[in-house]
């Protein structure tokens, strides 16, 4: 594409998180989320990236991977008990064939003769092709210069609510690490979990009250060398992201109230669009970090559920499974069906939606980048992100509808499929912006991680952020073995404390129970431990359980092994 011929450009960028499960639980909560992810939406996006890599094609697109399913995928007991897992739904859909046999299904036998080849299929890839290291093939597609792989904060931490700066720097910190210990470069891109953003004002602690003045993200994100993130529509845009909720919950309120009085945003004498990026500067010794924003024409025809392409009635459908292997034998059939009326799926009814559903995704991004040229005379950018998971899992076929689109967008001359750091090289922004504080959850503010279920885990986020900078301030540095060996349990223990899937599984009522366990136990975890620490720390007598206990906490947790609790120190500005 040429300034001539051209339109504009085009990138998807696809989140990948799950939180820490390993050695906590398997079903229906745990590493069965991890060997779902990694059989329907992983391998088959690695698949078809690689078929069209083998087709002559550069598939360029963005990846995030965040930390912790990183280091899950990366994990030896994952490794074996994928294949568990894999052998598993081969056998079951042996069963399923057997089973619908004897009745004579001919058209469920069909499908579980797919299955059987489904999961064959992925584990001879994963075995033989990837060579049981599915981070390393992504690896070797960005060395490759054909993705490139973001990250995300350390355990996904929601940041506008995180009480210390200490845990917002620590959770960029220990990524970023991690990040370069695993792919051996510098990451360029922060995935905001949530695409939770908050700026510089005088922040108040919803539950503490207490005020005092904070950075905004971009301000730890130049500190420490990234170059961009994503932000929602409505943060770009600008308006009120408050939303209905807020009315439900007085938390929410009295910090929404709060934010607004404190907030001073940039006088702007150009209007904002979602179709270039902006810059976000911090303070002069800092370079400042460029946003993209997530495009909503395009994203509602992939997001929802009832309108988009996902819920199309040919497709297979997520809910309904045959038991006991929990292989999906019916079709959406219609968006308000019950799931008792789901009628079978036809594998061969799906060729023609995708081509049609490309069709029309292809066309909608040609549509936008064509009047926004002729308009501004000048190149825009959409900026398609989703939960990468969306694609293959939820959405089974989802997969393929990517490789098309991939295919069509760099086979249309007017249009460059791009990365975005590589649009950034091509088209450096050089205007200067300000965002109000909001996600990209229900109306736009914190209503899904903060509210009446919520607020209490909160309380022990904001207690072990306190201990944390205590214990770090006043022993680390002059730490033995065994007391940084503590220290830095008590780290890992905080930060997936501070997961924000916890909140998110609760509110939404996926895994409540499981959650609310999870974030009980890893409080429980870290006040024992810390409670170790201070009396090691003080030289006083540490009994031998004790010890035991660390060293099953440290097989239990044992994400980020090199960890510097450094990261945690109490945060000051330069």
């Amino acid at each position: 594409m040429t300034e001539k011929n051209g339109i504009g450009s085009f990138s998807f960028v696809l989140h990948s998180h799950l939180p820490w499960v390993i050695n906590h639980g398997n079903w229906p909560h745990g590493t069965s989320w991890l060997n779902e992810a990694a059989s329907e939406t992983y391998i088959p996006i690695l698949n078809i990236l690689n078929e069209l890599i083998n087709e002559g094609y550069t598939p360029r697109i963005t990846i995030s991977l965040s930390p912790p399913l990183v280091a899950m995928l990366k994990h030896n007991s994952f490794k074996a008990d994928f294949n568990a897992y894999l052998d598993m739904k081969i056998d079951a859909s042996i069963h399923d064939i057997e089973d619908f046999t004897k009745y004579k299904f001919e058209n469920l036998i069909k499908t579980a003769h797919e299955w059987e080849k489904f999961y064959t299929g992925i584990k001879d890839t994963f075995n033989h092709n990837y060579n049981q290291d599915i981070v390393n093939e992504f690896k070797n597609l960005q060395d490759k210069n054909i993705i490139e792989l973001m990250t995300c904060f350390a355990t996904h931490g929601y940041f506008p609510l995180l009480g210390k700066d200490s845990s917002v720097n620590a959770q960029i910190k220990i990524a970023k690490d991690y990040y370069k210990q695993v792919f051996n470069r510098e990451p360029i891109g922060m995935w905001l979990p949530e695409c939770g953003y908050r700026p510089a004002y005088k922040w108040k602690n919803p539950l503490t009250e207490e005020e005092y003045y904070r950075e905004g993200v971009e301000y730890f994100l130049a500190k420490h060398g990234f170059r961009y993130f994503i932000v929602d529509t409505h943060s770009t845009m600008g308006g009120e992201t408050k939303g209905v909720y807020l009315e439900r919950f007085p938390i929410l309120l009295e910090l929404w109230e709060h934010f607004k009085v404190k907030y001073e945003p940039l006088e702007l004498k150009f209007d904002r669009t979602p179709y270039e990026p902006y810059l976000l500067g911090s303070r002069p010794n800092l370079p400042p970090v460029a946003i993209f924003t997530r495009d909503e024409k395009t994203g509602l025809l992939v997001w929802s559920g009832e309108h988009g392409f996902p819920g199309d009635g040919n497709y297979l459908d997520f809910h309904k499974k045959h038991y006991p292997g929990g292989n999906r034998y019916w079709k959406v059939t219609g968006a308000k069906i019950d799931i008792g009326q789901k009628m079978e799926y036809y594998p061969e009814d799906i060729e023609k939606r995708l081509e049609e559903n490309a069709t029309h995704f292809k066309n909608q991004v040609r549509d936008i980048l064509n009047e926004y040229k002729s308009k501004n005379n000048r190149f825009g950018v959409v900026v398609a992100p989703y939960d990468c998971e969306l694609f293959g899992h939820w959405w089974f076929e989802g997969p393929r509808w990517l490789k098309k689109i991939l295919k069509w967008m760099e086979d249309d001359p007017e249009i460059d499929l791009t990365t975005c750091s590589r649009y950034l090289e091509q088209y450096p922004p050089n205007k200067i912006i300000s965002l109000p504080e909001g996600s990209w959850g229900l109306s736009g503010w914190h209503n899904t991680w903060l509210n009446d279920w919520t607020s209490w885990s909160y309380h022990y986020i904001y207690e072990c952020e306190e201990k944390m900078e205590e214990v770090v301030e006043k022993y680390y540095a002059s730490a033995d073995k065994n007391l940084k060996d503590i220290i830095e349990q008590l780290g890992r223990e905080l930060l997936l404390l501070e997961s924000s899937d916890w909140q998110f599984l609760i509110s939404t009522w996926t895994a409540r129970d499981y959650s609310e366990n999870r974030i009980a136990e890893h409080y429980e975890k870290f006040i024992r431990l810390y409670d170790m620490a201070v009396k090691y720390g003080n030289n006083e007598m540490v009994d031998e359980g004790e010890w035991e206990y660390l060293g099953m906490v440290k097989d239990s947790d044992s994400i980020f092994e090199k960890l510097d609790a450094n990261a945690f120190k109490s945060f000051k500005y330069d």
